[in-house]
C-alpha cells in the first residue's frame, strides 16, 4: 500500500507540475513547484503541532490550530505567541492559522487575489526564524519564487489564476504527515528532482546524482557501520547523496547524527535545505553552506567519518599559488590543473575524512591515467598516503547531460602498508532506456560482491599490489590495464564452412528442381533462376 501510494503521489505532483509549467524552462517551473510542496509540508508539520500543543492544554477548548483564534488572550498573553516559541525552538519555523497552507488555497478557490498574501506569508516563515537557531537554515529558501515574473501570465489576473489553480491541486493531496512511520513525501519530492533533472539537459549534473549511483556511494561509504557521527558532501547539489547515505544507516538500524554540505549554486542550495527539512531531518542537526567549496570552505576544520561526493566533471577552478600552502593541497607539491579541478575535491574530501572514515567520489575516467600535475597527484596518493582503496569503473551514459564513462575512487586514511587496490571494471552491467543507461539492482549487486570478496574474477575484477602498479604501470590507473575484458574472436573452420556453403546449395539445388516440376504440372512459366 505504501508504494502504491508514493506512485499515485509521484503521478499527481509530476501531473500539477507540468500543469504550471506552460513556456518556462525545467529550472523555473522546479523553483515553483517543489518550493509551493515545501510551503504545503511546513503548513501541514505547523498545524500538526500547533494541535498537539492544544491538545495538551485543555483551557484554551479549541484543539484544531487552523481554528484557532489569533487573538485569543489567556492569563494575559496571547495564546498564539506561546505556540510560536515553542514551535521555533521544536519546528525551526513558525506560521500562524491564517497563513496555513489550505487557508491561502481555499482564498483562492473563493476568487481571492492571492498572489500578494502569498508572498507576504512565504516572507514572514523566513522571518520567524530571525535571531534563532534555525535561521542560517532558513534564510532565502524562497528567493527563487517571483510572483511579478512574466513567465507565470501575462497579466495579474493571470498570474493569480494559475497559482490559485496549482495551490488548489496541491491542496487536494494527502501528504501522509501523521504517519512517522513512512516517509512518502520525501520519496516524491526526489523523484521530482529527478524528473526536473531529466530535462535539463547538462545543468542537471550541478545539482543531481542518479539514484543507483547515490545508491552505490552510499553503500560504500556505510559499509561494515550501522551508525555515523557524521557525513559530509562538499558538492551537495539538492541533498540527495547525503539523503542516500541517512536511508542506508536507517535500513541497518542506525541514525546519522549530523549531515554537512556546501554548495555553490544558490537555488541548487535552497533546494538542497528544502530536501533535508522535508526528509525529516532536524534543523540541528544539518549545516549545509553556500559558497564554493575549494576558494571557499567552510567546514575547514571539521573531520567527517563519511564523505561522498559528485563534483562537476572537470570543471574550473582558479588554482591560485596561494593554494601551495593550504593544508589541504600542501603536502603534494602540485595543484590541480585550472581547467581540470578534479583531484583537487579529492585532496578537499580526503582532508576531510576522519581516519575511521571512508570516501567515494564520482570523477571522469581521465583522472585515471591523465598526466603531468595530476599524474604527479595520483602518485603521492598511492605511494606516499597509500589512501587509495578501490577503483571503480561505471557505465558511459549514466549521468544526465554527459555521455562520458565515469569511475568512482573509494579512499581510507588507516590503510596498512602492504594493502591492495582493488580494480572493477563495471562499464559493460547496466540497462538501457530510450535516450540514458542505468545501473540495475545485479549491477549494484555485482560490483558490492565483488568490494566484499576483494578478489579476481575474470573480466570484472582485479587485485592489485602497490608494487605491481608503481613498477608495470607507472602510477596509471586506467582498468584495463588491471581488468582484462578482451574477448577472442570464434576461430574459424575453413573446412566447416565449406561443408555447409555445399549442403545449403545441395539444398537449393533441391528445392528449385521441386518448384520447377510444380510449374510444369500446373503449366505455368517457372520463376526466373530456378531452372538456371
Amino acid at each position: 500500500m505504501v508504494e502504491q501510494h508514493k506512485k499515485e503521489l509521484e503521478r499527481k505532483l509530476w501531473d500539477i507540475a507540468n500543469s504550471l509549467r506552460g513556456n518556462m524552462s525545467p529550472d523555473d517551473f522546479r523553483d515553483y513547484i517543489l518550493g509551493f510542496i515545501f510551503y504545503k509540508y511546513l503548513s501541514e508539520k505547523m498545524d500538526i503541532y500547533g494541535s498537539k500543543l492544544l491538545k495538551q492544554s485543555p483551557e484554551i477548548k479549541a484543539d484544531e490550530f487552523d481554528k484557532l483564534d489569533e487573538e485569543l488572550v489567556i492569563d494575559g498573553e496571547l495564546v498564539i505567541d506561546n505556540i510560536k516559541e515553542e514551535a521555533i525552538a521544536e519546528l525551526g519555523y513558525f506560521l500562524k492559522p491564517s497563513e496555513l497552507f489550505h487557508v491561502i488555497a481555499k482564498r483562492g478557490k473563493n476568487g481571492e487575489f492571492i498572489l500578494e498574501s502569498l508572498g507576504e506569508v512565504l516572507n514572514h516563515i523566513e522571518q520567524s526564524t530571525m535571531g534563532t537557531a534555525s535561521e542560517d537554515d532558513f534564510n532565502g529558501l524562497f528567493d527563487d519564487i517571483d510572483f511579478t515574473s512574466n513567465k507565470l501570465g501575462k497579466s495579474e489576473k493571470a498570474k493569480n489564476e494559475l497559482i490559485t489553480t496549482v495551490l488548489g491541486h496541491l491542496d487536494e493531496i494527502d501528504f501522509c504527515l501523521d504517519d512517522t512511520e513512512i516517509d512518502v513525501l520525501g520519496d516524491a519530492y526526489e523523484y521530482l528532482i529527478g524528473q526536473f533533472a531529466s530535462g535539463a539537459g547538462k545543468k542537471a549534473g550541478e545539482f543531481y546524482t542518479p539514484p543507483m549511483v547515490s545508491k552505490l556511494l552510499a553503500k560504500l561509504v556505510t559499509k561494515g557501520k550501522t551508525q555515523l557521527k557524521s557525513v559530509y558532501d562538499p558538492t551537495c547539489g539538492s541533498g540527495s547523496l547525503l539523503l542516500q547515505v541517512s536511508r542506508e544507516v536507517k535500513r541497518k538500524g542506525g541514525e546519522v547524527a549530523n549531515y554537512y554540505g556546501q554548495e555553490k549554486n544558490p537555488s541548487t542550495y535552497n533546494l538542497a535545505r528544502m530536501n533535508m527539512i522535508l526528509h525529516g531531518v532536524h534543523y540541528r542537526s544539518f549545516d549545509i553552506q553556500q559558497d564554493d567549496t575549494l576558494e571557499t570552505p567552510h567546514h575547514i576544520n571539521k573531520r567527517f567519518e563519511a564523505v561522498v561526493a559528485n563534483p562537476p566533471f572537470s570543471a574550473d577552478w582558479s588554482a591560485n599559488d596561494g593554494f601551495k600552502s593550504d593544508e589541504r593541497f600542501a603536502d603534494y607539491g602540485k595543484l590541480a590543473p585550472k581547467s581540470k579541478a578534479d583531484f583537487a575535491f579529492v585532496q578537499h574530501m580526503l582532508h576531510q575524512l576522519d581516519d575511521n572514515g571512508t570516501m567515494a567520489v564520482v570523477l571522469p575516467h581521465g583522472v585515471l591515467f591523465r598526466g603531468a600535475a595530476e599524474g604527479h597527484i595520483r602518485k603521492y596518493l598511492i605511494e606516499q598516503k597509500n589512501c587509495l582503496d578501490a577503483v571503480i569503473g561505471l557505465p558511459a551514459n549514466i549521468f544526465y547531460g554527459t555521455p562520458i564513462p565515469t569511475c568512482i575512487l573509494v579512499l581510507k586514511k588507516l590503510r596498512k602498508a602492504d594493502d591492495n587496490i582493488l580494480f572493477i571494471d563495471a562499464s559493460a552491467h547496466y540497462g538501457k532506456a530510450t535516450n540514458q543507461n542505468y545501473l540495475r539492482e545485479e549491477d549494484l549487486e555485482r560490483i558490492l560482491d565483488a568490494v566484499e570478496k576483494r578478489e579476481f574474477k575474470d573480466k570484472f575484477a582485479y587485485v592489485a599490489n602497490r608494487k605491481y602498479i608503481k613498477e608495470d604501470n607507472d602510477f596509471n590507473l586506467n582498468i584495463q590495464r588491471y581488468v582484462d575484458t578482451f574477448e577472442e574472436e570464434l576461430t574459424v573452420e575453413l573446412k566447416t564452412v565449406t561443408a555447409q556453403l555445399n549442403e545449403l546449395e545441395s539444398e537449393v539445388t533441391a528445392n528449385d528442381e521441386l518448384i520447377i516440376e510444380f510449374c510444369n504440372q500446373l503449366n505455368i512459366k517457372a520463376p526466373v533462376g530456378a531452372n538456371k
